[in-house]
């Protein structure tokens, strides 16, 4: 299937002079529609043609080919068919998404009657914009010359198993039309851009040699957590009859490659049985990470009797990886020299990204040192990022926080960590995002829920979480109220909470006494989530110190998922007093130094209360002062009354706690 774009000039040189009377254009475009109409009702099977732009001299049309090979021909039976008289006339094979735009405007000028009826005629209905399930690149193939694909396999070393397919691609060219694929093919990499080219190389390579007759391709990224349907698979082969489909299979940097084959199964299957059912009219093209076996062979598992033909990077040492950098050299007209092999370790073999690599450090040294030494102290971009800050609001928020120096410092870990990555990975530092979940424990009003939407926009800020938001959650949220609800809810939410912090409020009291209940399940389901989730989502558990201790002993599981125990204490006293200015000063309060001091008592009676809350309990008498000094400024004459005493509250206004005793647990103010 195909879809094309035509224009041509207007004969008629009074067309677009006609085409001011309104009258006329309503006739020409009831007769269009018509006409159109007659002519895709003896069209049907062939394909679909409808007029999109004719108020002007220059006339557009649209067509859904099911079969190219008489498209000229086609053509000019519907434009015989409209009655038109059209010279100049270009054919333009086009995308999806440009199909739908002409669609969209033949729609509105009433060419057609409903865009959305057509698409669902063809079976192109789910890769429609408001349907669509997965995101996806659909390209035209490029023309590159015979010597620029040879060169690829060259510049990527891949000689070994790209090159002898090249060979027979092109030993002979079809003349006739495409017959069926004899082969499909896998591409393992771990680097996309050279992925990419090679993708492309060897589409130009078959397009051009008639092995395909469709320009257009699919390429789609496909993940674990992708859960495509059937509909939509067959939509992708369907709709690309004579072209050709790329999945690239996403690992997300996952240790265990098994466990990620365990989860992404299903979708292979999925695949890999449209693909057999197509094998002959659409090319299917596998990308994989390098050292991928268990996908490989649970691809090759399910794809029947297709011939597969697998391409490769090759591993260079020695002279042959000297070769490589001493051609990189002569390429840019540079001459190689031992500082640029003293780099290659002898023992070591090399992929040509390591190589490029190489050769780069050592042309930005060279560049620096010898062809313009004026540059040799300019600060690299490495040395940059070392002296990188942390970057973002919430960090600067976070650091300006009273207290909370265990947090602190364990995100200041975090992000040092991350940092260490960056700068280091070229000198063999592995790249991996660790579990980060953690766990705050503290009595309330310590800051764990707004530290935690802290932490969720620091993560965002510095590249290491996508979203950054917070997604909050209790027992009341995670426990479903019949069997087998609870594990979809809880899937849910971490499908919700995806590049960004689920924040568990109270855990613990998804715990309780009975075994099998619905708190086992939904403890159960977490530590599964956690693992599905480890590079997507951070989940926080939040709580009381001693409740929490033991729900990490109901699941052994969990605690070992649990990378960080962040205590949350309790404020000192000069510590809420800080927090009590702080509040004040940004609702523009000035508190007076009488107040302080009596604050200062406050504070060191309401914190020997069983239930006292913290920086809560601060913003409780921040505003129980403010409510008594406007009644004390109530009871003055008003114009006596300065803009000094409307925004400073004194020692009046602070009220003292009721000390708690064994006959009474009650905290308030003394009225």
């Amino acid at each position: 299937m195909q879809y094309f774009r035509i224009e041509g000039i207007m004969v008629d040189e009074k067309w677009t002079e006609k085409n001011e009377n309104r009258n006329f254009i309503e006739e020409t475009s009831r007769k269009i529609f018509n006409k159109s109409r007659e002519f895709n009702e003896s069209f049907k099977g062939n394909g679909f043609f409808f007029m999109v732009s004719a108020t002007e001299n220059i006339i557009i049309i649209g067509a859904i080919i099911i079969n190219e090979k008489n498209i000229d021909k086609f053509v000019d039976n519907y434009i015989n068919a409209i009655e038109f008289q059209i010279k100049d006339i270009t054919i333009e094979e086009i995308i999806f998404k440009k199909l739908e735009n002409l669609l969209h405007t033949a729609l509105r000028m009433r060419y057609i009657e409903n865009q959305y009826e057509i698409l669902e005629d063809f079976g192109l209905i789910k890769l429609s914009v408001s349907d669509r399930e997965q995101n996806y690149e659909e390209k035209m193939i490029d023309k590159f010359s015979k010597n620029e694909i040879y060169d690829s396999a060259q510049k990527y070393i891949s000689t070994e198993t790209f090159i002898p397919e090249l060979d027979r691609i092109y030993k002979q060219k079809s003349e006739a039309k495409i017959m069926g694929h004899p082969v499909h093919y896998m591409i393992e990499t771990d680097d996309e851009k050279i992925n990419r080219e090679l993708s492309q190389k060897l589409l130009s390579a078959l397009y051009y040699n008639n092995r395909l007759f469709n320009k257009r391709y699919f390429y789609l990224k496909v993940c674990q957590y992708d859960e495509l349907s059937n509909g939509f698979i067959n939509e992708i082969y369907n709709s690309n009859i004579g072209g050709a489909v790329i999945w690239k299979i996403e690992s997300y940097g996952r240790a265990n490659e098994s466990d990620l084959a365990d989860e992404i199964n299903d979708l292979i299957e999925k695949i890999c049985r449209k693909m057999k059912k197509y094998r002959n009219n659409v090319l299917t093209i596998f990308c994989l990470p390098r050292e991928c076996k268990t996908i490989k062979k649970y691809i090759f598992e399910n794809i029947g009797n297709t011939t597969m033909i697998e391409i490769r990077e090759d591993f260079v040492s020695g002279q042959k990886a000297e070769e490589f950098l001493s051609n990189m050299a002569n390429n840019i007209g540079i001459k190689a020299d031992n500082h640029l092999y003293e780099k290659l370790d002898a023992n070591d073999n090399y992929l040509a990204p390591d190589l490029r690599e190489i050769f780069d450090e050592w042309y930005d040294n060279k560049l620096k040192t010898s062809i313009f030494p004026q540059y040799e102290n300019v600060i690299s971009a490495k040395k940059y990022v070392s002296k990188e800050k942390i970057s973002g609001d919430a960090y600067k928020e976070l650091m300006e926080m009273i207290g909370l120096n265990e947090a602190k410092e364990v995100i200041n870990k975090a992000l040092d960590y991350f940092k260490a990555q960056k700068l280091f990975a070229d000198k063999g530092m592995p790249i991996d995002q660790p579990a980060m979940h953690m766990m705050f424990s503290g009595n309330p009003g310590t800051a764990k829920t707004s530290v935690a939407r802290l932490f969720a926009r620091i993560m965002k800020d510095n590249n290491i979480l996508s979203k950054g938001h917070l997604v909050e959650v209790g027992r009341a949220n995670l426990v479903g109220k019949y069997v087998g609800w609870t594990a979809p809810i809880i899937k849910e939410k971490f499908k919700q909470a995806r590049g960004g912090v689920l924040f568990i409020d109270e855990a613990y009291s998804l715990v309780d006494d009975r075994k099998g209940s619905f708190g086992d399940e939904a403890i159960n389901t977490i530590v599964q989530e956690m693992e599905n989730y480890r590079d997507e989502v951070i989940v926080i558990f939040a709580g009381y110190s001693d409740e929490m201790e033991k729900f990490l002993q109901r699941n052994p599981g969990l605690s070992s998922r649990i990378a960080y125990h962040i205590p949350f204490r309790d404020y000192t006293t000069g510590e809420l007093c800080k927090i009590a200015k702080m509040m004040a000063n940004k609702k523009g309060i000035t508190i007076s130094n009488k107040a302080m001091k009596k604050l200062n008592d406050v504070f060191n009676v309401a914190a020997l209360n069983k239930d006292f809350g913290n920086g809560r309990y601060v913003r409780n008498v921040i505003e129980k002062a403010r409510m008594c000094q406007a009644k004390r400024l109530l009871q003055k004459d008003y114009d006596s009354i300065s803009q000094n005493d409307l925004s400073t509250i004194i020692a009046a206004d602070i009220e003292m706690p009721i000390k708690e005793n064994k006959n009474n647990k009650t905290i308030g103010f003394v009225v």
